[in-house]
């Protein structure tokens, strides 16, 4: 984790690079057309007014003041109070995007107050005291704020001058950069299978070493696992091991594998790395220390091209330019009791993967809701309701209700939607196509599968 201390002085490093940037003006997104839901207007409110165009030269230097001037002499007095007021009084709720992002890092509670007072103003909010990051975000991304002019190349000066790891990883693509945020650590950028080299970062597992289930004699029955099967080769990753490494890369029944596990989605996934067109390297997939609506962004070391972790595909860098999208791998989610027992020959990593620690943030640090900014969440299901989703043979995605299915399935019932049909599978859900064929779901929290598959189908019996 960086302190605020180590953050404020690579934010002054940057403050003139801000001022260059917010001084160009460049093509806008437009604010959606469609009306906001009436669940979002009940939560949120009315969206402020949202003009065009690019900003005026009177705001440019106003931004420079309060923004620029402020961090480089490490000050804040009656000039940048009077800026500050003007960008407040602009009625240009865009800018809140850029007082956002200002307000992750800013250590100052005096800057964090007044930054949040502007956004307040501009989004006709009042907020309570205190830190207000997340709330702000929260309505900027439920009330689809269009960006500022040139907002990338703002935000990459704000984030690339406190990480500079980062500088390959903000790059234009098929991303919305809006509602990307700071996790709280650093990018893991280690070389490939250099899994016991220290980092500040969430280090993932390269090629980890294994053992068979009898040997696995630390794990107990009732402790959650992540179970892969690929060409009658079976795996066990244990949830207390994925919850410190998040990325594993592997090779499993002959295949690649790259496996995210977003501990804040509740999500473990399979990616298949090999079998690429021609030209492609194998993805090895690492952590950005970003978090894209509460779910990692993960990236590919070799090109530093970013990809929705949540969907698989590329979506900036060389392999976004060559269209990548990996397959998934089916990820039964279950406790290592009935796992071994319906698979005695599986492998399971080993303890020391865990790195002597023993987390669960599902019932610790996430037990509330969902800790980062995720905006309006489908009111359909609670928040972290469990739920088995995969993508219909039509291109629909469709959410199963874990625990109503998991009852249904257990008294015989059948569960299908289109072609889709589930299937249990060592105490855990998988889907399967009609001819038995695997569909690569996997389990997830419902903000998330919700969000990423925003025209979801949902099952619930």
């Amino acid at each position: 984790m960086v302190s605020a201390r180590d953050i404020l002085p690579r934010i002054l490093r940057i403050a003139s690079v801000l001022a260059l940037s917010l001084a160009c003006s460049g093509a806008l997104q437009a604010q959606s057309a469609d009306p906001l839901p009436d669940y979002v207007i009940e939560e949120f409110g009315h969206p402020p007014a949202v003009p065009e165009g690019a900003l005026s030269p009177a705001m440019q230097f106003a931004v420079r003041v309060a923004f620029v001037d402020s961090v480089t002499l490490s000050t804040w007095d009656e000039n940048q109070e009077l800026a500050l007021a003007e960008i407040a009084s602009s009625k240009d709720p865009r800018l809140v995007w850029i007082i956002s992002d200002m307000m992750r890092f800013v250590p100052s509670r005096q800057l964090h107050d007044a930054l949040s007072n502007a956004a307040s103003e501009l989004l006709g909010k009042e907020f309570a005291a205190g830190n207000n990051w997340g709330v702000v975000t929260d309505h900027l991304m439920a009330w689809d704020i269009p960006a500022p002019p040139d907002y990338l190349a703002v935000k990459r000066a704000i984030f690339t001058g406190i990480v500079p790891g980062w500088d390959r990883i903000f790059a234009e693509g098929d991303i919305d950069w809006r509602l990307v945020s700071w996790g709280g650590v650093l990018i893991d950028d280690r070389p490939f299978d250099r899994t016991d080299d220290l980092c500040n970062c969430i280090p993932a597992a390269d090629n980890p070493d294994v053992s068979s289930a009898d040997e696995a004699t630390w794990l107990k029955d009732d402790d959650i696992v992540f179970g892969i099967g690929v060409n009658g080769e079976y795996r066990a990753y244990p949830r207390r091991i994925m919850e410190v490494r998040e990325m594993v890369n592997d090779t499993l029944g002959g295949r690649d594998l790259g496996i995210p596990y977003c501990t804040l989605c509740g999500a473990a996934q399979a990616y298949f790395t090999d079998g690429l067109p021609e030209g492609i390297e194998r993805p090895i997939l690492r952590t950005s220390g970003l978090l894209s609506r509460s779910n990692k962004v993960m990236y590919d070391l070799n090109t530093f091209s970013v990809f929705d972790t949540f969907l698989g595909h590329a979506v900036t860098g060389p392999l976004a330019a060559q269209k990548l999208q990996l397959k998934q791998a089916t990820v039964i989610t279950t406790d290592w009791g009935t796992w071994k027992k319906e698979h005695p020959e599986t492998t399971v990593l080993l303890e020391r993967y865990a790195l002597g620690r023993d987390p669960d943030f599902r019932n610790g640090r996430d037990a509330n809701g969902p800790i980062f900014p995720v905006g309006d969440v489908d009111p359909r299901l609670p928040v972290h309701e469990d739920v088995i989703g995969a993508v219909t043979a039509s291109g629909k995605p469709v959410a199963f209700q874990r625990s109503t299915a998991l009852v249904a399935l257990a008294r015989g019932d059948e569960i299908a939607f289109e072609n889709i049909r589930l299937e249990l599978d060592a105490g855990g859900i998988k889907a399967v196509d009609a001819d038995g064929s695997d569909l690569g779901s996997h389990q997830a929290f419902w903000f998330a599968w919700s969000q990423f598959h925003p025209q979801t189908e949902l099952w619930m019996q």
